[in-house]
């Protein structure tokens, strides 16, 4: 495993897994895999990615994505939470290094936000580690917004440490460009990213959409301003929206 990390303090895991190209592991004779299985309904999951967890031996990830793709393997499964993240990624290194087949799974795509979890693997394994990118619910909101990618700023809150670079975009893209955020569930959700944008100036009619839970049964999307967004921060810090939202602020 890797030394301990503090991830206000750094090092982040992040920038791991950012390092290098992954170049080196196309010749790998038997890569840890990190795959996306998309925003949640198996219809996303990519052929590729659903050939990584069936062909494993083990597969690690958070309960709430291994059970998304727990009836897809026959794979050992590996889950955990933020508490026992590090003792789960060392016994699934443990089963990596005596030659078992490895893949690690993430909501989505890994890289939309998942780059310290794919980190955290690359720190604890031995074989370089693969990236198998997927759909992720940020690509799902763009086609629902109708928010080109080329036209469209993009920024994750939705990581542990210092967010400050991110809302700096928001705020200095926010009326010239599409904005998709996707927001951070305990301090940074779609309302309290609003009241940042019109504290910095943004207008408040600049139109706003929160579809949470995208290609689930109860997808729902929310179109509204960014002004009326903020009014929904309610006193006691509690959100309207689901944790798994995404904000889309179109352009003037």
């Amino acid at each position: 495993m890797s030394d301990p990390y503090d991830l206000d303090a750094g090092p982040d895991p992040a920038a791991l897994a950012a390092s290098t190209p992954e170049t080196a592991s196309l010749s790998a004779e038997n890569p840890v895999y990190a795959v996306g299985i998309g925003p949640g309904d198996p219809e996303y999951l990519t052929p590729r990615a659903e050939r990584a967890i069936r062909d494993a031996d083990v597969v690690v990830g958070f309960e709430t994505v291994v059970e998304f793709v727990s009836g897809r393997t026959d794979a050992d499964l590996l889950t955990c939470g933020y508490r026992d993240e590090a003792e789960t990624l060392a016994t699934f290194a443990d089963r990596v290094a005596v030659g078992e087949s490895g893949t690690a799974v993430l909501m989505g795509d890994p890289n939309h936000s998942g780059y310290q979890f794919v980190g955290k693997v690359q720190a604890a394994v031995e074989p370089p580690v693969r990236v198998v990118p997927g759909v992720s619910s940020l690509q799902v909101a763009a086609s629902r917004a109708r928010t080109p990618m080329e036209e469209t700023t993009f920024v994750t809150l939705h990581r542990s440490g210092d967010v400050t670079s991110g809302l700096r975009r928001l705020r200095e893209e926010v009326g010239e460009r599409h904005l998709l955020v996707l927001p951070r569930p305990y301090d940074w959700m779609p309302e309290d990213v609003a009241a940042d944008l019109l504290d910095s100036g943004a207008s408040p009619s600049l139109e706003a959409l929160v579809l949470e839970r995208l290609t689930h049964d109860d997808e729902t999307v929310t179109e509204t301003t960014l002004g009326r967004l903020r009014a929904l921060a309610a006193d006691d810090d509690t959100s309207p929206f689901s944790d798994l939202s995404v904000l889309a602020v179109r352009s003037d």
